[in-house]
């Protein structure tokens, strides 16, 4: 077979990874002339890279995050410097997920719940985990459109849930039953990650429901860590920043 040939057959077989640099590596083997094994070995390499390559791709497309660009490279730990970054870089090793633990980030709008909180998630994407990255409203929206069940059953399960942003926006009535019935669901089986601008004291007025938030925090809380963002506000001071600039001209 001739490398058009071998191109073909390999495609054939699925793997692209081989096939998109078959000529090079054969001709950078012939060059160095490198031994047969290390030449195969290499292909093989670069198959599982692409292979690899592109798990981690789905995984995040399915994962829905806001904003690709947060990482926890992307994150200055120096704006605030009280928040605690032990705990953090513990988190990002993603050893909660494996011990089923949840974890609760609290602060005021803008200190960087959101931000770390897919930053997390990618880590966890990207040490083999997969994630869903949700608003609390989906739910109910779910329910509107007759897919609870399924979309239920699909959340309960998943590895790393992100529920970002409770307290942020005004909640459905069905709110307390949803978060209450997904938490339980989830408790000690898997790991759940939740993010809100209200300290716990007062979820019961934002969800109107004291008996589930009670049930609701008795588990949330029970193998949880719990990392208080803030408390300056990145978007306070970047908008302070633009003022300044604006008015310096």
């Amino acid at each position: 077979m001739n490398l058009v040939e071998i191109d073909r057959a390999l495609r054939k077989l699925r793997l692209s990874g081989m096939a998109d640099v078959l000529e090079i590596r054969v001709q950078g083997a012939s060059s160095a002339r490198q031994p047969h094994v290390d030449f195969l070995s290499t292909l093989v390499g670069d198959e599982l890279q692409r292979r690899q390559d592109r798990l981690l791709a789905r995984r995040i497309k399915e994962a829905g995050f806001r904003d690709n660009g947060k990482s926890l490279d992307a994150f200055d730990l120096d704006f605030n410097k009280k928040m605690n970054r032990q705990l953090v870089y513990e988190l990002a090793t993603a050893r909660f997920v494996e011990q089923r633990e949840d974890v609760l980030f609290l602060g005021a709008p803008g200190t960087g719940k959101s931000h770390l909180a897919q930053a997390l998630g990618l880590a966890a994407i990207q040490q083999g985990h997969r994630e869903a990255h949700v608003l609390l409203e989906e739910m109910s929206d779910a329910t509107l459109e007759g897919r609870r069940k399924e979309v239920m059953a699909e959340l309960a399960t998943m590895p790393l849930l992100i529920i970002d942003d409770l307290g942020m926006r005004k909640l459905p009535t069905t709110a307390a039953e949803d978060l209450l019935e997904l938490i339980m669901r989830r408790y000690e089986r898997v790991s759940t990650l939740l993010t809100s601008n209200r300290p716990v004291e007062d979820w019961s007025k934002l969800l109107g429901d004291n008996a589930a938030v009670s049930a609701l925090l008795d588990r949330l809380l029970h193998h949880a860590h719990v990392l208080q963002c803030g408390p300056r506000s990145w978007r306070t001071h970047n908008a302070a920043s633009l003022t300044k600039d604006s008015n310096s001209k």
